[in-house]
């Protein structure tokens, strides 16, 4: 049955009468809220104009205002605090102005407005690119022309990329006197000082053996830029990250690398030669040379030996003429003969000589000709007789020649 039809009663579904009790007004709801807000302060409602109550603001007690101030006093205080993180420092501002410095931990200030905080992390290494941007995603780079191409001192062009890592050395400088972004103010220091550092060198240095020269000063030069400028900033390394000619002319000059390397490799090839086959010249120079003096003393020491020799003789001879004529003459005569291997006997004399063979020294002889000729040995009589035939000495005991006697 419905709750509007006869017999329901005259009840609807929120259990009001029909038309007697309907909703609470919503005004009716306001007003009690107020009354019971104006209780809880202590206060009593506004009297309108007729005595009654009206809708106007509760009145506050001043107890209430007193926990009211003291409650946003504490809040106020409390928004005060902050915390510095490790790595990081604090610049306290009090009306815009510089006040200190802080390290890391939990600091207190006067809330805003009459101090502010600036939290600056001085411990962070950053990094920054000049000729070049890298991507980290796709792990490529591109080049940028007009940071990459410089001017050499010998009036190339240069295609020339650095890296700068950089920290935080003194906030304070940092929040005053630097008001543009903090990788693009390196990056033209950077690219300021590269051009003044390859402006006094030549291409070929910049290239190959001058890298770390080039990274060094350049480093120092940026670093006096920004002290100048007083930026706070602290540069901890620069690297030159590629250094090469232009595109357009890089095979040209990939040749001209080329053939300066063929002349030094060349150069250094006659280097060695010359300082192998120098040595040795002299060496030989210096050893004919002392064998010619060497020769040239025992000539004439030999020399000077044979005429004081002859001095000595010829003074014997002027004392004894006699007998240093015989003396001469065996001494001549024992010189020449005593190399021959010939045998002079006497035999007219009729003196009784025993005839013998000195077997040992044929054989020694006969051996040491056959040594050099034909190796035959004193075996039989035949090689004996041959022997004494090569003496002079025939079977019968005399010799094929006349001369000196022998006793």
């Amino acid at each position: 049955m419905a709750w509007n039809e006869p017999g329901s009663d005259n009840r609807d579904p929120w259990g009001q009468g029909n038309g007697q009790n309907g909703p609470p007004d919503l005004d009716d709801l306001i007003k009690d809220l107020k009354k019971k807000f104006s209780g809880f302060l202590g206060g009593g409602g506004r009297k309108s104009a007729g005595g009654g109550g009206g809708g106007g603001m509760p009145s506050l007690g001043g107890k209430a205002w007193v926990l009211i101030v003291l409650v946003l006093g504490l809040l106020w205080a409390a928004s005060g605090f902050y915390v510095v993180e490790q790595g990081e420092q604090g610049v306290e501002l009090q009306f815009g102005k510089y006040k200190q410095v802080t390290e890391a931990g939990l600091r207190w200030h006067v809330p805003y407005p009459v101090e502010t905080v600036e939290i600056v992390n001085v411990q962070q290494i950053r990094t920054v690119e000049v000729g070049y941007r890298s991507n980290t995603r796709s792990n490529q780079f591109a080049t940028v022309p007009q940071e990459a191409l410089m001017l050499t001192k010998d009036e190339n062009i240069i295609d020339i990329q650095f890296a700068v890592q950089y920290d935080i050395k003194d906030p304070r400088f940092l929040l005053f006197n630097v008001s543009e972004n903090l990788d693009q103010v390196v990056r033209q220091a950077t690219e300021s000082s590269v051009r003044e550092v390859v402006g006094r060198n030549t291409m070929d240095f910049a290239i190959t053996g001058g890298r770390a020269e080039i990274a060094q000063e350049t480093r120092l030069l940026l670093q006096n830029i920004l002290d100048r400028y007083q930026t706070g900033i602290n540069v901890k390394a620069v690297e030159m990250q590629n250094a090469q000619p232009p595109s357009e002319v890089k095979g040209a000059f990939d040749d001209a690398v080329k053939a300066r390397e063929d002349e030094v490799k060349f150069r250094n090839e006659a280097e060695a030669y010359a300082n192998d086959i120098i040595p040795r010249a002299r060496g030989s120079a210096s050893r004919v040379l002392q064998e010619a003096q060497a020769y040239q003393a025992s000539v004439v020491a030999k020399a000077q030996g044979e005429a004081s020799r002859f001095t000595q003789v010829l003074n014997e001879y002027h004392k004894a003429p006699g007998v240093t004529r015989d003396r001469l003459y065996i001494d001549a005569m024992e010189q020449v003969l005593s190399r021959s291997t010939k045998i002079m006997i006497d035999q007219s004399a009729g003196g009784n000589n025993v005839m013998y063979l000195p077997l040992d020294q044929l054989i020694r002889q006969r051996n040491d000709s056959a040594g050099r000729t034909d190796p035959t040995r004193f075996d039989d009589a035949g090689g004996i007789a041959n022997s004494l035939a090569e003496t002079g000495i025939s079977r019968s005991g005399r010799s094929s020649r006349t001369g000196r006697l022998s006793e």
